[in-house]
This record gives structure tokens, C-alpha cells and sequence, in this order.
């Protein structure tokens, strides 16, 4: 995927004169001498990273890292001290009072924590505002509208109010009307925070469906481990101002950086993380469809397994031949077809651990991960599933 975001060196301080206090800062003060001696504060030091085009990039940090005044600096809300943003190659720092209003207008939309609703206005009104401010004739925001409420599942509820409608249903109308612009870009200010649990993770889920169908490119503001590892196709974790670490949530799983960001995931659910690719295997022994019982013998004896899964010469899976069965068989010159069992289970690569509990802790014979082809990509074992469940506590 192509980068659709660009940020360069960027930082952000408040407070009177900043450039004066940024040269300060450039000599390696520290924030705390700097808001002591100045009283200016440094929002964002010197920070740099890269979105790629359609992908959900979640910032995650502490009260007071930055990272909702780095999520401001993307639509220049918050003017940054120095550095450079650039959206699809263009320096939006640079940018006068036209471009950057069109920017706003078109490109990027924004989703807020408490929904920002205008309570005075109908839910379609609500979703229609943006479409008003750019003149887009009333019959068509009318059906733009409509159709983007349908998307976020609230079809029918075009002609109630906000305080008619619950939390996780205004957060729906809110990124309904970020949505109703079509931007190319949604910046998402810790927007399922205030939200019940249960609710929280409805609109997680709602979200990610969302995604699958629009694909746009999200950076998704949130303090919750377990949610920037559940939404995230990369996180980057903040503190005072600075990323301490950018990666897949599995990397930062498993490869931390230093002890802060061993302590911060330290407590995540790693079920809830990790998938089946991630804790598969290749198997030691496979066996063709073409073979006969005598080579599954030799081959489940060689790796002391008692059953293997046989594939064609395409590696799709066919079955899985014990060795009790494929013993019985020899003697009476039997193919593997006519022996072949399919009592195991099957999964895709990207189903959570969470969601392979089950079946592991009944399965007889190896869970088995395979592509949208069925081509077998790896096996699982009873307990590699469990040691999923394993939390870090050193």
C-alpha cells in the first residue's frame, strides 16, 4: 500500500513565543525545565511516522502523551512548532486559507469523543451538515444522507433527535456525518470512550465492518491497550510528547522496545491479539493423496505423530489419516481416500486464539489453518493455544 500520510520531525509547543522555547528544546532541555523556567508546554517532540493508504493506524498512550494533540496537528487544528505533514505528497503545513479549507472539507473528517452533535437538529440533519457547508444541493445530501446511515445501521432513525438515541447510536450519527463526505481520511478522537463496555465493543466491531467495505485510512486516538490491539494494523505508543515504539500489535507483543513499553501491554489479553497465524506451525510430516497407507506409516513413525492430514499436489487439504486406521489398511491394500477422516477442526489464519478456545479443549486431533483455497498453511497443537493464554509477568 502506498503512504498516505507523512509526518516529518513534528512538534508541537504551547505557549508564548514557541520558537523561541523550540530552539530551547532542540538543545535537549526537557519538558519539565522548559514549562518551569518558560511556561510553555510541549505538546509533541520530534515526531515522525508513516500511514499507509487504507489502513487503521491507532496512537495509543497515557493522559497527557500527545497523542490527541498529534491527532489536531493531521487537520491543523493544532498549527505544529515545526516540521512537516504531508497527505499524499502534499506539505499541509504549507498550505494557505483556501486549500486548507477544501482540505477539511474533502479530504479528512474528524470523530469526536462526545459525538458533537447539534441537539436542535434531526439525526439527518445532523449527518447532512458537512454536505450544506460544501453547497451540495438538498436533494442529493438528503440521499447521501440517508444511504450513510443505513451504512452505520441507524436506517430508520432519520427523523429523531440526538437525545432520543443512545450513546453508541449518537457515536453512529457522529461517524455517519464524518462519513457522509467521503473523505479520504477519519480521525478518531477516543470516539467509543465514553461508551458502556458492551456498547464499546459493538461499535469496535462496527467499525471494523465498516472498514472492510470503505476502506479509508484511519488514525484511531484511544488510552486502551486492549482496543489499539484490536482495531490496529499498526500502533505507535506515546509518552511525554515523543513514540516510544511502532509496530504491528504483535510486535509490540512480543519484540518491546524497553521496560515502559513491557509494563504498558503487560496486561493485554493476549487471546484477543493474537490470531492462528500467529501461533500455527508447518507440520514436521505431510502426506499426498496419491500416497498409499504404508508411506502415512512411515511418515507419522518418523515424527512420532499419530495422525498426519493428507493434501493434493496443490497442498489443499484432503482429510487426516490415523495410524491405527492407515495399519488396518496396508494389509489390505486400501488408498487413502477410502480411509480419510475429516473429524478435525478448520480455521482461517486470522481467527483470534479467543475464538479457538473451544475447540482446542475438545479437539482429538491438531487444529488445522487454511487459506480461502483450503491450502493448508499450518497446524495448531492444544498447546500452543494455551500458552497463548499466558500473560508476561516479568
Amino acid at each position: 500500500m502506498s503512504v498516505k500520510i507523512k509526518v516529518e520531525n513534528l512538534t508541537k509547543i504551547f505557549g508564548r513565543n514557541p520558537k523561541a522555547v523550540l530552539k530551547r528544546l532542540q538543545k535537549g532541555e526537557s519538558k519539565e525545565t522548559i514549562l518551569k523556567e518558560t511556561g510553555n508546554t510541549v505538546g509533541i517532540n520530534n515526531v515522525s511516522f508513516e500511514v499507509k493508504e487504507e489502513e487503521i493506524f491507532v496512537i495509543m498512550g497515557l493522559s497527557g502523551s500527545g497523542k490527541s494533540t498529534l491527532l489536531r496537528c493531521l487537520n491543523l487544528l493544532n498549527v505544529p512548532t515545526a516540521g512537516n505533514i504531508y497527505i499524499d505528497g502534499s506539505n499541509i503545513v504549507e498550505y494557505k486559507k483556501k486549500e486548507l479549507r477544501e482540505f477539511r472539507q474533502k479530504k479528512v473528517a474528524m470523530v469526536f469523543q462526545h459525538f458533537g452533535l447539534f441537539t436542535h437538529r434531526t439525526i439527518l440533519g445532523n449527518v447532512e451538515y458537512g454536505l450544506e457547508i460544501r453547497d451540495v444541493p438538498p436533494e442529493q445530501r438528503v440521499e447521501i444522507a440517508r444511504e450513510t446511515l443505513a451504512t452505520v445501521g441507524l436506517a430508520g432513525w432519520e427523523d429523531k433527535y440526538p437525545h432520543q438515541l443512545s450513546g453508541g447510536m449518537c457515536q453512529r450519527v457522529g461517524l455517519a456525518r464524518a462519513l457522509a463526505n467521503d473523505p479520504d481520511i477519519l480521525l478518531m478522537d477516543e470516539p467509543f470512550s465514553a461508551l458502556d463496555p458492551l456498547i464499546r465493543r459493538e461499535m469496535q466491531v462496527e467499525l471494523l465492518d465498516i472498514q472492510a467495505k470503505l476502506k479509508k485510512t484511519i488514525v484511531f486516538i484511544t488510552h486502551d491497550v486492549n482496543e489499539a490491539f484490536k482495531l490496529g494494523d499498526r500502533v505507535a505508543v506515546m509518552k511525554e510528547g515523543e513514540i516510544e515504539q511502532i509496530g504491528t500489535p504483535e510486535e509490540i507483543l512480543t519484540h518491546p522496545v524497553n521496560d515502559y513499553i513491557t509494563n504498558f501491554v503487560q496486561d493485554v489479553d493476549k487471546t484477543k491479539v493474537l490470531q492462528a497465524k500467529h501461533i500455527m506451525f508447518k507440520p514436521g510430516a505431510l502426506v499426498s493423496i496419491k500416497d498409499g497407507p504404508k508411506v502415512a506409516i512411515k511418515e507419522m513413525k518418523n515424527a512420532g505423530i499419530s495422525s498426519v492430514f493428507v493434501v493434493d499436489d496443490q497442498r489443499r487439504l484432503c482429510g487426516l489419516v490415523t495410524i491405527d486406521d492407515a495399519l488396518k489398511a496396508s494389509p489390505k491394500h486400501q488408498k487413502l481416500e477410502d480411509i480419510l477422516l475429516n473429524d478435525y477442526f478448520v480455521t482461517a489464519p486470522e481467527t483470534y486464539v479467543e475464538d479457538l478456545l473451544p475447540a482446542a479443549s475438545t479437539a482429538k486431533y491438531p487444529l488445522a489453518v487454511v487459506d480461502k483455497h483450503h491450502k493448508l498453511l499450518g497446524i495448531i497443537v492444544r498447546v500452543s493455544v494455551l500458552s497463548a493464554l499466558v500473560h508476561e509477568t516479568t
